[in-house]
């Protein structure tokens, strides 16, 4: 995914063609290049933005519902089947940067029984996660890197979250990028709150300094340069999610 400025509010959206029911179906067919369309900056207008978004609606029940399993693991690669380069990708003007990476804390809050305000050593100290997957952008590319951190599930079964918890939303210094998530997904085995990247500290054009990871995810769905994340009973948006692009997000 590159770089992408929003619209200005006053922008306007280019004329389209009305779509007719045989362009509509076309297009519900064609659910995978409905959310390429959308991710390339570019939604068809008035006339495609809703069966856009009610394509997205039913690519998420897919996801979710029928393709989605808690013991599915995304294949792993051997290091030395890593991409040359992998697009970095935010949406601030410029790079978001931590003023003071000393002070700097994952917070993790709203329906747990111990919130949590976790330093980057606090995590380090943490059981260990380490994998060498592809990565799938909703673009259309892919590319092979290694990542490391902690897995979600051992922050979660230290906050301890409230039975009503079924949702967590990841906030981030990106100029207010999140996503939402559910808690099933979350606490898969290959999600991780990653801070290193190739063998090495993560780097601030990949999220540092921490990033959530899940190669059974799209991209845009793994919140970087993160802040904490909250556990909430309602569904969180999302900063493409809200645009159009599925909540789900499985590869």
């Amino acid at each position: 995914m590159t770089e992408r400025r929003e619209r200005g509010a006053g922008s306007r959206e280019p004329d389209a063609p009305r779509l007719d029911r045989r362009q509509f179906l076309r297009l519900s067919v064609a659910g995978g290049t409905a959310s390429l369309v959308a991710a390339c900056g570019w939604d068809g207008g008035n006339a495609i933005r809703p069966a856009l978004l009610s394509v997205s609606r039913f690519n998420d029940w897919l996801g979710e519902k029928v393709f989605y399993s808690p013991t599915r693991l995304a294949p792993t690669y051997d290091a030395s089947e890593r991409s040359d380069r992998l697009p970095r990708y935010f949406i601030s003007r410029t790079m978001p940067l931590v003023r003071d990476p000393a002070a700097w804390r994952f917070v993790v809050d709203g329906l747990v029984e111990r919130p949590l305000s976790l330093s980057l050593d606090d995590l380090i100290a943490m059981p260990r996660l380490s994998y060498t997957v592809k990565h799938h952008c909703v673009e259309g590319w892919s590319a092979v890197a290694s990542w490391h951190g902690v897995p979600v599930s051992a922050v979660v079964e230290r906050c301890r979250p409230r039975r009503e918890a079924r949702f967590i939303e990841f906030t981030s210094f990106d100029a207010g990028y999140a996503n939402g998530w559910d808690l099933a997904s979350a606490i898969h085995t290959q999600t991780i709150l990653a801070y290193g990247m190739n063998d090495s500290p993560l780097p601030a054009a990949h999220g540092a300094p921490l990033r959530l990871y899940a190669p059974t995810k799209l991209g845009y769905k793994m919140t970087k340069y993160l802040l904490g994340m909250t556990f909430t009973d309602r569904r969180p948006g999302g900063y493409w999610e809200d645009r159009g692009y599925p909540w789900f997000g499985g590869v």
